[in-house]
């Protein structure tokens, strides 16, 4: 990567010499700059941390008693030789791509990002770049997403048809991010309540306290809610015996992967369409793909005119 000198991968993950920062590194760093608080992207071991303030309030909650420095989306900060900004990914609420410039060479990583506004989270923002970090796990054509209001018509009718039949709704979703969108989503939308695991009862509450409109939390206890309850559950955790499952997530867009239930292909990630706007927005010439199909998704985009190429990581 020797001909991107404002990022450069080491061991610790996607660094700034001329800023002396990591972005999402894993391991121990001076500075992380965090995209989200996703475990993936926020992992202990910094000195410090710089977030948005929605990430932040997560950092905390996640990772304990952390030095944790708010920057605002759009609001430069300097550090060293690079200045960097947060700008919305969309992705989940206070979610953020990164901009780093660098004597006039300015940098974008995505982090993981949809270009769909949920209504809830900070909508996608394009942001000019010479470079462009993106995301791809759901880089191949076959991912197209329905509207977010034919999907939740449809988490709706199935809903009411475990309720008619004497049943509790429980769905399957990550209990950071999805449960929000679900519960902003649906709330006073069907038959019954919403109930949240005590995992995204934990989360929603703290981005509740952050400023974001979510309803007040109602958590589940374990024993089998009344019939037509929506249960916001973690994707591993033990149902109530009398209930009717599901799972929202983007991986419902294949065949078989709905096992032992029905399937919603609502993802927090761009798809194949989204993608390719978002990228073509930045105005970047040069793309690195990660997380996701990123060999194939850098040959698709060599094809229509980019310098693209899978991010490199230490080993490669």
């Amino acid at each position: 990567m020797a001909r991107d000198p404002v990022l450069v991968p080491d061991a610790r993950g996607l660094g700034c010499p001329a800023g002396g920062f990591h972005v999402d590194p894993s391991g121990k760093v001076a500075l992380a700059v965090v995209t989200h608080a996703h475990s993936d992207h926020a992992r202990p071991g910094a000195a410090a941390y710089l977030a948005t303030p929605g990430t932040a309030v997560m950092l905390r909650q996640r990772l304990g008693r952390v030095q944790v420095q708010e920057l605002p989306f759009g609001q430069p900060l300097r550090i060293g030789d690079a200045t960097v900004s947060l700008h919305p990914s969309g992705h989940l609420p206070g979610a953020a791509q990164v901009r780093v410039e660098v004597a006039g060479e300015v940098w974008v990583i995505s982090g993981d990002y949809k270009t769909e506004d949920d209504g809830l989270a900070e909508p996608f923002e394009p942001v000019p770049c010479h470079g462009f970090v993106t995301e791809c796990t759901f880089g191949l054509p076959v991912f197209r997403w329905a509207p977010q209001a034919a999907i939740a018509t449809q988490i709706r009718d199935w809903w009411q048809q475990a309720a008619d039949d004497g049943l509790t709704a429980a769905i399957a979703a990550y209990s950071l991010g999805k449960a929000q969108r679900l519960l902003h989503l649906l709330a006073g939308t069907g038959p019954g309540p919403i109930l949240l695991h005590p995992a995204a009862a934990a989360a929603t509450t703290a981005l509740a306290t952050a400023g974001y409109p979510l309803p007040a939390v109602r958590v589940w206890d374990g024993t089998d809610p009344p019939p037509g309850t929506l249960l916001i559950a973690a994707p591993q955790a033990a149902l109530p015996v009398r209930s009717r499952s599901a799972m929202a997530s983007g991986w419902m867009a294949l065949r078989g992967t709905r096992r032992g239930g029905a399937g919603f292909a609502l993802s927090d990630h761009a798809d194949w369409p989204g993608l390719n706007a978002a990228i073509r927005a930045t105005g970047a010439s040069r793309v690195l793909t990660t997380h996701g199909y990123d060999h194939s998704f850098a040959r698709w985009l060599c094809t229509q005119g980019f310098d693209a190429s899978p991010l490199p990581t230490a080993s490669r």
